[in-house]
């Protein structure tokens, strides 16, 4: 949920204690939390090769192997789809570092921000069936709830919402990972621990990624559609989409469904890994409490931007930009382009939560890419090698 926008969109640069956290971040921690002490993860083998590949490992397999065995990734997963169709998968590293087992093929992970591309879709969706207008306020929906120091919500628009242009400060600034390992949030409580502070900015005037923004635009779903935001998730989205091996966790759910690999955090960057795999991820919500999987990620921005998911005029609103930090990096709503190495750029999200990091999206001629470590990378180099097998992948 956290953003460093010069290198990822969903994670910021760890200070230790409170720091800034913007897509994932708020959703963070885990019972029973383990303390590992300076553990690092065992060197990846090249056994861990693509399925269907014989010998030694392609651009792919070592660029994960370079997150374990440099970045001290614990693990590492990759679902990469090319032109022609064909889908190889791809681990490293160990999915468990106590007990040195495998990491599961396209293993569930919590996917973090990438949520916010669904709040979206869900939105977007809505405004093609006319009920919800993206120029309208904020106060047209949630009457009198958006007031603050700078704050009125009857000068934020939706548009301004999905875009991070709203100016709204980020509840996530105020939360500590280890403040909320079992705590349970409701939706409002989030939304009021940022109304107690300043606005960032006034609407309109820059761009600021702030988990505000979509927990405002879960509410509205709610509102118009007199539904659970989770049920409207479920039924436009993850059935219609066909995504088996993704879910909006129930309130009091900390564990995953399904094979996946522990997650493990650092908090301080220089402190130890811990396991922070059983969480309460309510405090993402509709700005990052999904659990997904790479190939299921891939199959729902392939979905997306072929257009089966909304109308083209709503996906053109979507697709549209503004600059978001450094390296190309821009913005739409609640969707992200980045340039690629060999030409051109992909279009995702990106997302982050204490024990998972996943990157990756896809480009207009159908090629699809999704990466997730089992830690969040605490320093740009490491931020810039999940990246790199992104672009490799979609370059390769």
């Amino acid at each position: 949920m956290r953003t460093r926008t010069g290198q990822s969109l969903g994670s910021p640069a760890r200070q230790g204690g409170r720091r800034r956290k913007a897509v994932s971040v708020a959703a963070a921690v885990a019972i029973g939390v383990m303390t590992l002490g300076a553990l690092a993860p065992p060197a990846a083998s090249d056994s861990a090769a693509p399925t269907g590949v014989a010998a030694g490992p392609d651009a792919v397999q070592r660029a994960l192997n370079t997150l374990v065995r440099v970045d001290g990734m614990p693990a590492a997963l990759a679902s990469v789809k090319d032109r022609n169709g064909r889908t190889r998968t791809y681990t490293a590293g160990v999915g468990d570092l106590a007990a040195g087992s495998k990491v599961p093929r396209d293993g569930q992970v919590r996917i973090g921000s990438n949520t916010k591309a669904f709040t979206a879709v869900v939105v977007l969706q809505l405004v093609g069936e006319g009920k919800i207008d993206l120029e309208a306020f904020v106060d047209t929906y949630l009457p009198g709830l958006v007031r603050g120091e700078g704050i009125d919500g009857r000068r934020i628009t939706v548009r301004q919402l999905l875009q991070h242009t709203s100016g709204l400060p980020d509840y996530g600034v105020h939360l500590d990972d280890d403040e909320i390992r079992n705590r349970y949030f409701e939706p409002r409580e989030l939304l009021d621990l940022a109304l107690g502070h300043r606005a960032d900015a006034a609407p309109g005037k820059t761009w600021g990624y702030s988990n505000t923004n979509y927990v405002l635009a879960g509410l509205i779903v709610q509102k118009v559609t007199g539904r659970p935001l989770v049920e409207e998730m479920d039924r436009r989205i993850i059935k219609r989409a066909g995504l088996r091996h993704t879910y909006f966790p129930a309130p009091g759910e900390m564990t995953l469904r399904e094979p996946h690999p522990r997650g493990y955090h650092r908090s301080p960057a220089d402190g130890p890994l811990r396991d922070f795999t059983e969480m309460d991820p309510s405090a993402g919500w509709a700005a990052g409490q999904l659990v997904s999987t790479n190939s299921d990620l891939n199959r729902f921005f392939a979905a997306l931007l072929g257009g089966r998911l909304l109308p083209a005029a709503q996906l053109a609103e979507m697709r549209t930009t503004v600059p978001a930090g450094t390296s190309g990096l821009r913005y739409g709503l609640g969707l992200t382009s980045r340039p690629l190495s060999c030409g051109g750029v992909y279009w995702g999200h990106g997302g982050d939560i204490a024990g998972y990091e996943t990157r990756g999206g896809v480009t207009d001629d159908g090629r699809a890419a999704n990466v997730a470590v089992t830690s969040i990378p605490t320093d740009g180099t490491a931020a810039r090698h999940v990246n790199d097998a992104v672009d490799r992948a979609l370059c390769g």
